[in-house]
């Protein structure tokens, strides 16, 4: 996928506040700190199109991205984040279910999980739900220079020990925005299954 241009579009909490042109969506899911921000600017050749924080839970919105004014990059709240309250998680819980349940433009879904650490039950809800929608699932490992060579198959059969990768609609890539580890990779599954 070559990116010609990306910008951002809009922040929305609600179904009214999403664009209306009906190009199609790509949803980056992921637990707070997993590096969506960094997946994001990464892709899109961009420094600081999605705000990275070294505070978790910044996202607090549904962000849209265009991309070549073709499609959407769609950064849903980071999941799993304790600081914030009960009442703020299912909020947050809400309308993300709402926009993947609803939206007839969704194309894929790509979850984000630490390479450095087993899937969470945060991760392992996400995934189960992604299934049950019955979305294209791109699990991507993310932060993989932090791992030693000798620990990727490691981190590989962690994914598996967790998540059943049996399913046809699913496939998973390592990927650091360090080292741009599998960054083409990565265009190629959103390309793909945009033309779907």
């Amino acid at each position: 996928m070559i990116i010609k241009n990306s910008d951002y579009a809009v922040s929305a909490v609600r179904e009214d506040q999403y664009p209306k042109d009906n190009l199609p969506e790509i949803a980056l899911a992921g637990r707070s700190n997993v590096g969506k921000s960094s997946l994001i600017n990464t892709l899109l050749r961009r420094k600081n199109l999605a705000r990275t924080s070294s505070q978790p839970g910044k996202t607090q919105t549904l962000n849209f991205y265009i991309v070549n004014e073709e499609f959407y990059l769609v950064d849903v709240p980071g999941y799993g984040y304790a600081k914030v309250s009960q009442k703020q998680r299912e909020a947050f819980g809400e309308m993300i279910q709402d926009y993947l349940e609803t939206r007839p433009n969704l194309k894929g879904l790509i979850i984000l999980v630490d390479a450095r650490h087993e899937p969470t039950k945060d991760d392992i809800a996400m995934y189960d739900y992604a299934q049950y929608l019955n979305l294209p699932i791109l699990v991507v490992c993310t932060k993989m220079d932090k791992i030693k060579k000798s620990q990727v198959n490691k981190v590989l059969s962690n994914l598996k020990k967790h998540l059943d990768l049996s399913y046809e609609n699913v496939s998973v890539l390592t990927f650091s925005s360090v080292s741009k580890l599998h960054v083409k990779e990565l265009g190629d599954w959103i390309e793909k299954h945009l033309e779907d």
